[in-house]
């Protein structure tokens, strides 16, 4: 599929590829049709067909402003649904920027890998320290699959704490009526807070970025400038950057350190 879309293909973020999952990006519903219609030809021509029923469409509205919505996106004759928010690569991406809905999707993704381990973890005759060991290793990632790139807040932070208490109370066969602290009961398991380990990842990935040549697909979106955006009333929304900012505030250290990963 690289190979035979290379001459069509744009930089990144306006044509991402991933084995035979396409993700096109313009400004405007026109050149959305333009790059379909280039595609469709294009594959077509090589006996490959674009997928009727699994295209889809969203309009991403970033901003509280709104205006009319003209125009519809056509795959050929047909025409594409339009969807307020869509999977890929395992995330959850919402055409308002936030992330509610990935958010809950990663916690029902960890309580489905709890159930399906329910008889080693709820197993009195197993160590606490081995249940949790195996927490940290089967179900806590699924937690925290894609995490690194969220701009949390704290009612998300605490919606997944409340979550991962649930699972930790059920592993130690303790409830809240028992009336122990969730200290007490991370420290029975061997298991760091939630939020902790949100963080390190996030502080992990800014690292990694900073790292990255700047012509690397992944720091090419750091040089894209928005023009002429008019601030909706209302507290501006929580950026990654911003909680990079206090994460390092909090640490006391400057940007520059994730250049040495000595440090």
């Amino acid at each position: 599929m690289d190979e035979l879309t290379r001459h069509i293909q744009e930089d990144i973020p306006w044509c991402m590829l991933f084995a035979d999952d396409i993700v096109l990006v313009d400004e405007t519903k026109d050149g959305v049709n333009r790059k379909l219609e280039l595609w469709r030809n294009t594959l077509e021509s090589k006996v490959f067909k674009l997928s009727r029923t699994k295209t889809e469409y969203m309009h991403c509205e970033f901003r509280n402003t709104r205006h009319q919505d003209d125009g519809v996106v056509k795959l050929g004759e047909i025409e594409v649904p339009k969807v307020n928010h869509f999977r890929y690569l395992g995330s959850i991406i919402q055409n308002d920027g936030n992330i509610e809905n990935d958010v809950t999707h990663r916690i029902q993704a960890g309580w489905k890998k709890w159930r399906s381990a329910t008889r080693v973890i709820c197993d009195r005759n197993v160590p606490t320290k081995l249940k949790g060991k195996f927490y940290r290793t089967a179900i806590r990632p699924a937690m925290l699959y894609g995490s690194e790139c969220w701009s949390v807040k704290l009612q998300q932070l605490h919606k997944m704490n409340v979550a991962e208490m649930r699972m930790l109370r059920w592993m130690c066969g303790k409830t809240r009526i028992d009336r122990i602290r969730n200290m007490k009961i991370q420290r029975q398991v061997g298991v760091a807070p939630i939020d902790t380990k949100i963080r390190e990842g996030r502080l992990r990935w800014f690292g990694h970025l900073q790292r990255r040549p700047t012509n690397a697909p992944s720091r090419k979106l750091d040089s894209i400038e928005t023009v002429e955006i008019r601030r909706g009333r209302g507290r501006p929304k929580l950026t990654w950057d911003a909680l990079i900012r206090r994460d390092l505030n909090g640490l006391q250290s400057s940007p520059s350190i994730a250049l040495n990963r000595v440090q």
